[in-house]
């Protein structure tokens, strides 16, 4: 059959609505990153490198969840002796704390969108709520993979106070704003 022939049929099945499914999620398009005030001077910026999990979405019943592990030894801020000490006893501890949890357990949507998800975060120990709203949202088939799949920009606030990282407060912000771009496949 004819590629002009195909390509209704390609539209048609891009539009259609994504029914109740697992996804996995795509490490190589997966990140978590974080801002943070550094002296009222500038905004520091840092990535988590790696990332694994899964979401449950089933759009017509407006429900799912989202499991994502980051290792938090794939710290990354751009500077290697800032990034060994974050990752030490006094910060982030990733030989006692190797995982950094966040499981979203109510999807929140406007019309037919989902707008934000809350769960929790687990940190260091510390298990606390956090909402994050979706700025951006897609389903649909990957023309590149020709797997379905599901993506979001996702962004949320936290104090790391709150998870026991006091060290440096307050010249070094309490507030962190979280951010993650999660992709996610059918296997």
């Amino acid at each position: 059959m004819p590629f002009k022939a195909l390509l209704p049929i390609l539209l048609a099945s891009l539009a259609l609505p994504t029914l109740a499914a697992d996804y996995a999620i795509d490490p190589s398009h997966t990140y978590a990153s974080f801002e943070v005030d550094h002296l009222g001077f500038s905004t520091q910026r840092g990535q988590f490198n790696r990332t694994s999990g899964s979401v449950q979405f089933d759009l017509e019943a407006r429900s799912g969840n989202i499991d994502i592990r980051i290792d938090a030894a794939s710290l990354d801020t751009g500077f290697a002796l800032r990034d060994d000490v974050l990752r030490g006893e006094s910060w982030f501890n990733v030989r006692d704390f190797p995982d950094i949890l966040f499981r979203g357990q109510h999807f929140i949507f406007e019309q037919d969108q989902p707008v934000a998800v809350e769960g929790m975060l687990v940190m260091l120990g510390t298990i606390k709520p956090l909402r994050l709203d979706i700025t951006r949202f897609k389903c649909g088939l990957n023309l590149v993979s020709r797997k379905r799949g599901c993506g979001a920009d996702a962004q949320g606030s936290l104090r790391r106070s709150d998870f026991g990282l006091q060290n440096s407060i307050p010249f070094i912000g309490d507030q962190i704003r979280l951010r993650i771009q999660v992709e996610a496949y059918l296997p």
